[in-house]
């Protein structure tokens, strides 16, 4: 099986990151890019090492650990192996006084290791070009998160109601997803900006789903214990009348969708909560309509929070004084990424943008109710890649 990344893919990401660059920083010269998941996207391997972009022409991928990996996997021009930054630093005739970095990524000893031997005199941050160029996915992405799309479908639609037992537990219903993602397709695991990745999400009964987390989510997790508190509790054990949430990513050569999917275990959950579900479908169904080429993240926010009345914002997207504030988040190599449906978002959407709808309700003494689904914009409004189940599915 070719797992490589073609090369007129990689070339359109550089060309598209220089474009870029040019435009939003006149005068950039060189950049530095040491993120694991941003070398993945630019090289095709997710290698130990350092790719170097001048503004022109020629970037350079230095890789420490494995040069014989990455010639294997990626089809990138010009692979060059190093022992250290020294080694780049004598094959580069001219270093700029600036140097644009991923300020979010990179550890202070990785960069005071670069800069010893690189000694430009500023520094600049380029995640967000990075983010930007990212966020428009090409039909090769777009494929890839079409299958993912399908796993993600098939095993929370179709496979894990079969899985929920009165008495089993938190943590051996997510073992037992796990299983049978991996079996369908999934990657193995999910992957966050920053240092975070997970399994594949968070899974609750009932009261659960509001746990407050370390994570910026709607919903939340009871966790094993303090030193593992994204996985699901071993204690907490499902009952009858338990509304049961499961939000977790899936993963297909390296590219992610988001569901949250909610099931009514053994008797409905209270009716008034029932309408309150049904109130975030309708809510993710307007947002999703918005999803359009020239649509502006911030006025979709706006929008759509315009037509809540207070009395339906009290534990909306959050529960208690924990609301987080954003209805979307892009989605691609990692669970969150830009453009996100929220205030300061104001660059319009494109076509071939993915964005995760989340819209969910805290309801005491219930759970989390809601939905989640991934969408693409197209000139139609969002097109969902994992499914069109409205939730609340009954498990009798």
């Amino acid at each position: 099986m070719d797992m490589k990344v073609p090369a007129a893919e990689l070339n359109d990401r550089m060309n598209r990151f220089r474009e870029r660059m040019d435009r939003y920083q006149p005068g950039w010269e060189l950049a530095a890019i040491t993120g694991k998941v941003p070398l993945y996207y630019f090289t095709g391997t997710m290698q130990d090492g350092l790719l170097l972009i001048p503004q022109g022409n020629g970037a350079v991928f230095w890789v420490r650990q494995s040069f014989e990996r990455a010639q294997e996997e990626s089809l990138f021009p010009d692979i060059r192996a190093m022992r250290s930054y020294r080694d780049i630093a004598a094959a580069t005739k001219k270093v700029p006084q600036t140097v644009y970095l991923e300020t979010e990524l990179m550890p202070i000893a990785q960069f005071q290791r670069i800069k010893k031997h690189m000694p430009f005199a500023n520094v600049q941050a380029v995640d967000a070009e990075i983010s930007a160029v990212r966020a428009r996915k090409s039909p090769y992405e777009l494929k890839h998160m079409e299958h993912a799309g399908k796993i993600h479908r098939r095993v929370l639609e179709d496979l894990a109601p079969e899985m929920l037992a009165e008495g089993m537990d938190e943590a051996t219903l997510i073992c037992e997803l796990y299983s049978v993602m991996v079996r369908e397709g999934h990657q193995g695991l999910i992957r966050f900006g920053g240092f975070n990745e997970m399994l594949i999400g968070q899974v609750g009964f009932g009261t659960s789903s509001l746990c407050p987390t370390c994570t910026d989510t709607p919903g939340g997790v009871s966790g094993m214990h303090p030193s593992s508190p994204q996985m699901g509790s071993p204690h907490r054990k499902l009952k009858q009348g338990d509304l049961v949430v499961i939000d977790i990513g899936c993963g297909y050569k390296g590219y992610q969708t988001d569901k949250t999917q909610s099931y009514m275990f053994g008797r409905p959950i209270p009716d008034a909560a029932i309408e309150q579900h049904h109130r975030c479908v309708r809510i993710q169904d307007e947002a999703a309509s918005m999803l359009k080429p020239g649509a502006v993240p911030s006025e979709i926010y706006r929008t759509v929070m315009a037509g809540l009345e207070p009395e339906f914002l009290k534990n909306f997207m959050g529960y208690g004084n924990r609301q987080v504030k954003f209805l979307g988040h892009g989605i691609g190599l990692w669970i969150d990424e830009t453009p996100v449906i929220a205030e300061g978002f104001n660059e319009p959407l494109e076509e071939g943008m993915v964005l995760a709808l989340e819209p969910k309700k805290g309801i005491p003494h219930v759970g989390l109710v809601g939905i989640e689904n991934t969408f693409v914009v197209t000139p139609h409004g969002g097109r969902s890649l994992t499914g069109k189940n409205k939730g609340l599915l009954e498990v009798y």
